[in-house]
């Protein structure tokens, strides 16, 4: 029986490329998406085209009972769940700590961080009662260091990485595994903000000379979801050039 994945905000970037990479080693992928219905239908199609098969999920993760409802239908649709990648989030303008204000703050925690303890808290159940499962989380390198005039945001992606430790010590005795994955600069829509000259720059800073592609972060996010990480757990992987080291 082919293996399942649900990804939560597949629909593009990162979680789009993820989604491809599980359907080229034909997984049956739940593309979790919220605004992009169009974009989520055609990622499924290029997972069916790719060998995989798909189902498009809209669901709201920051909400318990939408997160709820997204493995529900995931479940029912695919009879199994063998994989969860917590990819959904969002970021802020770069601004000074002060500049935030409080609906920023608390909508920037809502996507990142209640999303994932929400997705996770309705899909631990079924991978407790299977005694099996990977769970995939999606932090960034400002999580691991911090970033000026990235307060917020790092703050959010630095409780993902903790939240990620912590879940794989508890659920590990259930031979469920937690990882995380920390990207650097991807080039993806969240930084479409960002100047050629300040890519340029970054990509200067970047020991191995480049930029990363989603599917750069893709298949690092399936190695993690694949038989071959069964002895990894707990872990923080970045996928960043070597920008943090």
């Amino acid at each position: 029986m082919p293996k399942t994945v649900l990804i939560t905000g597949a629909s593009r970037g990162i979680g789009a490329a993820a989604a491809l990479a599980f359907g080229r080693q034909g997984w049956q992928v739940g593309v979790n998406y919220l605004h992009s219905k169009h974009q989520a239908e055609e990622v499924c199609l290029a997972v069916r085209e790719a060998g995989g098969s798909a189902v498009p999920i809209r669901a709201d993760i920051s909400l318990p009972e939408e997160a709820g409802y997204l493995v529900e239908t995931a479940l029912s649709a695919f009879g199994g769940l063998d994989a969860l990648v917590c990819n959904a989030g969002i970021a802020l303008p770069q601004m000074l700590l002060t500049d935030v204000t409080d609906d920023q703050w608390r909508a920037l925690f809502a996507a990142d961080v209640d999303g994932v303890f929400y997705i996770c808290r309705a899909a631990l159940p079924h991978f407790v009662r299977q005694k099996a499962g990977s769970i995939v989380t999606l932090s960034s390198m400002w999580g691991q260091t911090g970033g000026s005039c990235e307060v917020a945001y790092s703050a959010a992606k630095g409780a993902v990485i903790a939240f990620t430790k912590a879940l794989a010590k508890e659920v590990g005795p259930s031979h469920i595994r937690v990882n995380c994955v920390c990207p650097g600069v991807i080039q993806t829509d969240m930084n479409a903000h960002l100047s050629p000259d300040d890519l340029e720059a970054l990509r200067q800073e970047t020991p191995l000379e480049r930029l990363g592609s989603p599917s750069d972060v893709a298949e690092a996010i399936y190695f993690l979801c694949s038989p071959q990480s069964r002895f990894v757990t707990g872990q923080i992987l970045g996928v960043n050039g070597g920008m943090v080291i």
